[in-house]
């Protein structure tokens, strides 16, 4: 498709098509009204918004051999599934014998990129969910890379089945025997990167997998709510409470909520991104105690084994 006067106004293009369209001299694109995004490629400095990766991803798009794709948490990021870091590069992987230059915002990988794990997505090439999510399930970071997994398995981008099908394909890979431990660990229901490092917090403290997104009803049948996570048998809610629960109206709710549970015999245990971040251990002990007491009680109610 030819380069039209539109194209220079909102969209990064390429430097030797606007030239040879006529649209613009040389002089005029060093001049104070054109933003150079990478080698060659520049957008108009009233559109030019550098913490939008979107824009950063057309621009790379532009530049990089044409079986490659956007790849990792750049293509996550345009699947929906934001992971990334302020000012992070574009991720680009880059098959066989092709090579490209990095270069400030970009990262290029070189690895095998089949042509069935790419696709054509809001008019950019971007891998696949499935091959997404299994690139950065074998990521080195365990915790980012079950944190990617699950964000991909909650928004149902991809199921398990189909990461399982991956990794039986790609025996030889790097890091797959890491991506079969993360699918071990994976949960659909997590709704949050925080939901899910609590969850880690508390497997490796050698606990009992809690149940995810649990809803809870009293004795009556009313629904009280739904916990991040829970031990049913020994009614154990464990909360995430981040930042959005300090407003007052969700302060009041949570109030109520906490009350109704503790009425119907649970026991509500809250943490905050300290304790994940800060203090884990105070996490472990406090679920193992209340762990503790939910089985005393139950022997005491003639339950136990």
């Amino acid at each position: 498709m030819a380069l039209t006067p539109r194209h220079l106004r909102s969209v990064p293009f390429r430097r030797r098509d606007a030239l040879s369209a006529g649209l613009i001299t040389l002089a005029e694109l060093r001049g104070p009204h054109w933003q150079r995004l990478y080698r060659g490629i520049y957008i108009e400095r009233a559109s030019y918004a550098p913490e939008h990766h979107r824009m950063w991803c057309a621009a790379a798009q532009l530049m990089m051999p044409a079986r490659a794709a956007i790849g990792e948490r750049s293509a996550a990021y345009l699947w929906g599934i934001d992971l990334l870091d302020a000012s992070e590069p574009v991720s680009i992987i880059v098959p066989g014998t092709q090579s490209t230059r990095g270069q400030p915002m970009l990262r290029v990988v070189h690895g095998e990129l089949p042509r069935g794990d790419v696709e054509v997505f809001t008019g950019l090439r971007v891998t696949t969910p499935t091959r997404t999510a299994f690139d950065l399930g074998r990521g080195a970071d365990r915790i980012q890379a079950a944190i990617a997994v699950d964000a991909m398995l909650h928004r149902r981008l991809v199921s398990p089945a189909e990461l399982h099908r991956a990794a039986d394909a790609h025996p030889g890979w790097r890091g797959v025997m890491k991506f079969r431990d993360i699918l071990r660990l994976a949960e659909p229901g997590a709704a949050s990167p925080m939901e899910t490092r609590l969850r880690l917090v508390i497997i490796d403290g050698g606990l009992p997998r809690p149940v995810a997104q649990h809803r809870i009803h009293d004795d009556a049948g009313s629904f009280i709510g739904q916990v991040d996570l829970a031990y049913p048998a020994w009614r154990i809610a464990i909360e995430y409470e981040g930042d959005h629960h300090r407003d007052r109206a969700t302060f009041r709710k949570d109030i109520v909520r906490f009350n109704r549970l503790q009425a119907a015999g649970w026991a509500t245990l809250r943490f905050t991104a300290d304790d994940v971040f800060k203090r884990p251990q105070k996490i472990i002990e406090g679920v193992r105690h209340a762990v503790a007491a939910a089985e005393a009680r139950r022997v005491a109610d003639g339950d136990g084994p």
